[in-house]
Parts: C-alpha cells; sequence; structure tokens
C-alpha cells in the first residue's frame, strides 16, 4: 500500500498537465519557456540547472551555427518539444524570374539520338575535323527537336534563322583547311545553336543565351539519369529485345564484312575508307570525345526542353537626363568628330604629302599608325552610344527627336570614321603585305561599320530587333569571314605585290594552309617551290579519312600532284628576306 494521497502522482511518474496558471515568455533567440507557479500562488517551480560542460540543448534537436536552434520552439514542456522546419532563404528574384520549369521525362528517341552524337564523336572527330563536326551534330539537333516538341514548344522563325545559320558555320571546317576561321566558325556555330534552343529578344537575354546551353550540361545529365532509371524500373522486357538485336545485328556486319574484305580488295578499300579505323592507343581520345559528344547533346536536349527565360529578368532603371545635360557632351563630341574627318577627307584628296612633311612619319608608318588608333576609337564610341541610349530623356515628341538627331549624326560620322580606318589599312597593306592578323582585324572593324548602320536603322524603324540583328550580323560575318577563305586572300595579295615590287615573304607564306596552295602555284620558281615546300609536306604526307579532310586540302593536293614542288636544286637557303637571289638585285 502506497502511503501517498490517492490523486498525487507515484514518485517515478510525470505529471504531463500543465499547470493552468503556466505562463508562456519568449526570450531574445525565438524560443519560448514556462514558468510555472504551484497551487496557491506558492513559489514558481525551480529550472533544472545546466551545469559546466553540458550541451546548452539536448541531445537530437538539431542546432545552427552559433547553438542557436535551426527554427523556432513553439512550446515546451518537461522535456517534449516541437519546432518548425528549417526552410532556406528563398533565391534572389532574377533566380525566380528566368528559372525554367522542370522539364518532363525525356523521351527514348531523344536518349538514342544523344547516344548516337557521343558515338559519331566519338569514332569521326578524333581523326581531324571536316564534314564529320555537321555529321556529329546532327542527331545532336535531332535530339533537341524532339524534347523540344515533347516539352510543347514551337519553332519560332527566329529559332529558324538560328539554326541555319548553325548549320552554315559547320560548313566551314568542311570547306577550309586554315585553323582560326575553323575556330571562329565553331564559336560562331555553338552560340547561334544556343539562341536556337532559347529564343530571347531582349540584349540581356541574346548575349546569355548565346553561351547559355554551357550551363544545361550537368543539369541535361542528371535529367537523362532520371529518365534512364525510370525506364530501368520494370521495362527490361522493352529494351533488353532491342540491345540484344542490335548486337546481334552488329557481330553479323563485322564477321560476313571481315569475310568479304578479305575476299576482295575493292571492297576492302571502300569499307576502309567508310569505317573509321580506331586503335586501342587511342583509346582514350575517343572516350573523351564520346564524352563531350554525350554532354553537347545532353545540353541540348535540355536546353530544348526547359530554356531558362532570360527575357524575364528586369534591369535596374536609371534615371533619365535632363536634355541640356545629356545632348551638351554629345554634342561637343559630334563637333571633335567633324573636325577630324575634315581633315581626313583634306588627306584622302591628295594631301598626303603636306601631312608627312608636318609630321615627319613615312607614308607606311603614317598609315599603320592610323588604322590602329582609328580602331580603337571606334569600340568607345559604340560604348558612348550605349550608355547614352540608357540615360536618354524620354518623354514628349521633341525628346525623342533630340535623341534620334544628336544620336544619328554620332552614328553617320563614327561611319566616316570607319570608312577612314578601313582606308589607312589598304595603304598598310600596300606597303608592307597583307598577313591574318591584318585581314581579321580589317573584317572586324568592317564588322563594326555594319552594327553602326543597324544602330542608325534601328532609331528610325525602332530597336526591338536590334540585340537579334547585332548578334546575327557577327555570325554572318564569321560565316562570310570563312567561305572566302583568309589564307587564300593573303596569299593572292602577296602574289599581286611580288609581280608588282618584287618583293615577298616567304618565310611567313610556308606557314600558311592548303588554302593558300592555289594562289602560290602562280609564283615564279624558285619562289613557288619554296612557298610551297612546307605545304605540300603536311598535305601530301597526311592520311586523313574523308570526312575529315576539307576541300582546302584536296584542291590542294591536286595541285601538288600534278606540279610537284622542286626539291632537286632548290635555292631557297640563297633567297633573302624579300625572296630575291642575291645576283638579282
Amino acid at each position: 500500500m502506497s502511503d501517498q494521497p490517492s490523486g498525487a502522482p507515484a514518485a517515478n511518474e510525470v505529471d504531463d498537465t500543465p499547470p493552468k496558471d503556466a505562463v508562456r515568455e519568449e526570450d531574445g533567440r525565438g524560443d519560448t519557456r514556462r514558468e510555472e507557479t504551484a497551487p496557491g500562488g506558492a513559489e514558481p517551480a525551480k529550472k533544472p540547472v545546466r551545469r559546466a560542460g553540458e550541451p546548452a540543448h539536448k541531445p537530437g534537436i538539431p542546432t545552427a551555427p552559433g547553438g542557436r536552434r535551426s527554427g523556432a520552439v513553439h512550446g515546451t514542456t518537461h522535456g517534449a518539444s516541437s519546432w518548425a522546419v528549417y526552410e532556406p532563404p528563398p533565391p534572389p528574384a532574377w533566380v525566380t524570374a528566368a528559372r525554367p520549369e522542370e522539364p518532363g521525362p525525356i523521351g527514348t528517341a531523344a536518349l538514342w539520338s544523344v547516344l548516337a552524337t557521343g558515338v559519331l564523336a566519338g569514332l569521326l572527330l578524333g581523326d581531324g575535323l571536316g564534314l564529320n563536326v555537321l555529321l556529329a551534330a546532327a542527331p545532336a539537333a535531332l535530339a533537341a527537336y524532339l524534347t523540344g516538341r515533347a516539352a510543347g514548344r514551337g519553332v519560332r522563325p527566329w529559332s529558324l534563322v538560328w539554326a541555319a545559320g548553325g548549320a552554315a558555320l559547320l560548313l566551314v571546317p568542311a570547306l577550309r583547311d586554315a585553323g582560326w576561321p575553323t575556330f571562329l566558325a565553331l564559336a560562331a556555330a555553338l552560340a547561334s545553336g544556343s539562341l536556337a534552343l532559347h529564343g530571347t529578344r531582349t540584349w540581356r537575354g541574346t548575349l546569355i543565351g548565346c553561351v547559355g546551353v554551357l550551363g544545361e550540361v550537368l543539369p541535361g545529365a542528371l535529367w537523362a539519369w532520371r529518365g534512364l532509371r525510370e525506364r530501368a524500373d520494370g521495362s527490361r522486357d522493352r529494351w533488353w529485345p532491342a540491345v540484344r538485336t542490335a548486337g546481334v545485328a552488329a557481330a553479323l556486319l563485322a564477321v560476313f564484312g571481315a569475310l568479304f574484305a578479305g575476299a576482295d580488295a575493292a571492297f576492302a578499300d571502300l569499307l576502309a575508307g567508310l569505317v573509321p579505323e580506331v586503335s586501342v592507343s587511342d583509346g582514350p581520345v575517343h572516350a573523351l570525345l564520346f564524352l563531350l559528344g554525350l554532354a553537347a547533346a545532353l545540353g541540348a536536349a535540355r536546353t530544348a526542353a526547359a530554356p531558362w527565360r532570360w527575357d524575364r529578368v528586369e534591369g535596374g532603371r536609371v534615371r533619365p537626363r535632363g536634355r541640356v545635360e545629356w545632348a551638351l557632351p554629345l554634342i561637343v563630341l559630334n563637333a571633335l568628330f567633324a573636325v577630324f574627318i575634315a581633315i581626313q577627307l583634306a588627306v584622302l584628296f591628295g594631301g598626303y604629302d603636306k601631312v608627312l612633311e608636318e609630321t615627319g612619319l613615312t607614308y607606311s608608318e603614317y598609315a599603320r599608325q592610323g588604322f590602329w588608333q582609328l580602331l580603337t576609337v571606334t569600340l568607345p564610341t559604340l560604348a558612348v552610344i550605349a550608355l547614352a541610349l540608357r540615360w536618354a530623356p524620354r518623354g514628349a515628341a521633341r525628346d525623342r527627336t533630340l535623341v534620334r538627331a544628336v544620336l544619328g549624326v554620332l552614328c553617320a560620322l563614327t561611319l566616316v570614321v570607319v570608312l577612314s580606318a578601313l582606308r589607312r589599312m589598304e595603304l598598310y597593306v600596300d606597303a608592307y603585305g597583307l598577313t591574318r592578323l591584318r585581314v581579321s582585324v580589317a573584317g572586324a572593324e568592317l564588322w563594326l561599320g555594319v552594327v553602326i548602320v543597324l544602330i542608325m536603322a534601328a532609331g528610325v524603324f525602332g530597336g526591338r530587333r536590334l540585340p537579334r540583328a547585332v548578334v546575327a550580323s557577327a555570325a554572318g560575318a564569321v560565316l562570310c569571314f570563312g567561305l572566302v577563305s583568309p589564307d587564300a586572300l593573303v596569299a593572292e595579295q602577296n602574289v599581286r605585290r611580288f609581280e608588282r615590287t618584287g618583293q615577298i615573304d616567304l618565310a611567313y607564306l610556308r606557314g600558311l594552309s592548303a588554302d593558300a596552295v592555289p594562289a602560290l602555284d602562280a609564283l615564279p620558281e624558285p619562289q613557288r617551290s619554296c612557298a610551297l615546300q612546307d605545304i605540300a609536306d603536311d598535305v601530301l604526307g597526311a592520311d586523313k579519312p574523308w570526312y575529315a579532310t576539307s576541300y582546302g586540302e584536296v584542291r590542294a593536293r591536286t595541285v601538288l600532284t600534278e606540279r610537284p614542288a622542286d626539291r632537286i636544286a632548290l635555292p631557297c637557303g640563297r633567297l633573302d628576306r624579300e625572296g630575291r637571289l642575291p645576283e638579282s638585285r
């Protein structure tokens, strides 16, 4: 029998019933605690004292750095507690605005297209660049199309423009042997393909969209992995017969193809030209190319299914300036441009002798110095125009008329500066000859002139299409740059200069690509053989398959086979830096 009252709890029991007069308080950390008063107004119950070395919170209760609990505790009663689950801070507003919806599972046809991209990249791209780039990119484009259609995205006119431009840029490696136009064409094709998948129209969306597909490589791989896992669960009866059938077909082709190749030499040559030759030593290279092909195709497919909406991100607004505050600096700049152009017109109409006499420069030095300075002037002028449009007054029709007038005059004067720079380059080339750097910079200056014309057109017809027009003009400039064959232009100009002056830099011409062979073939001997000897070694000594051979290499091989470079009595060591024999001076 117990001697305790019948209504009192036992000594080993815990009374979970809170007192009626319990007081809820909240400390400075967001935690709540109870102070209990005994019945009848007695002293409040004392809290247990935490001994030194004990944790501030009970084991099992998560704490944030610094000992704070992860979430506000709503109530505590004799050790029983509950608290809110920790929630991470919300993402920035621009992420919320631009983030796409989670795409649906990747389709089976898209997965096969991605796999085909990896296989073609691993087998074909290791031997060089040519038509194989376009062959490897075709299934990646198909995978993007399939995933975009499955997500309900339609094909818009600008998407077709970007896709067609990217395909045309991928033809440059198949036509030209030079590496630098090929690199520019591949970079521009990547930007065009990325824009075709994003479908943006603002400046921010267009510029980010050029490289946006690169950021989807890792999400695309995770997305494809989830799709594969979902299909693998309970679907072995569907995909295993397809794999088994493909394996049997590959084995039959390998066995009977080898037998037919051993029975007939012509069939063996045909088979060797069609089937890529893969060696064990090149295994790591082919494996890396296979992974790169997979990554590129998955990034394109993921972007087509759910692209980031960069057009939804709103930029910071600036306060428009007043008319006088905005227009006066630009009017002063226009006056400076007008004075400079007036002097340039005088020089262009025959005042070279007077200018050279006053400056102390030679003809070639004047042309070289002027071009680089004028090229430097063009880029800051475009920045000034962009900032002026950002702070332009926006109010009545008078403000719009003022903006169009002031910036229109500045664009027109800048266009004259571009023409003057191109004229300086022409004089520079006549004096020193054409090189890869000079033709590249002249092409860039010409494209800047096209951008200025587009800005002037936007001032008249509206600037809604200006961002895409500028990027499209850049892609078109790269395409034209590759199609006109810069190395061939360099060779043709130097051959004409040799015919006119008898001077030629053979050491520089020997470093050109196979695209320059038809032009260098017009040189007389021994200059012709001296210019072609290194190129002939590269072209005739290379054994590339058909898909990695460019049209420039094929044409050069034909020329060098019909008229080989003379290597018997080649006096290249006796030629001076101007390409002439000492006795011919």
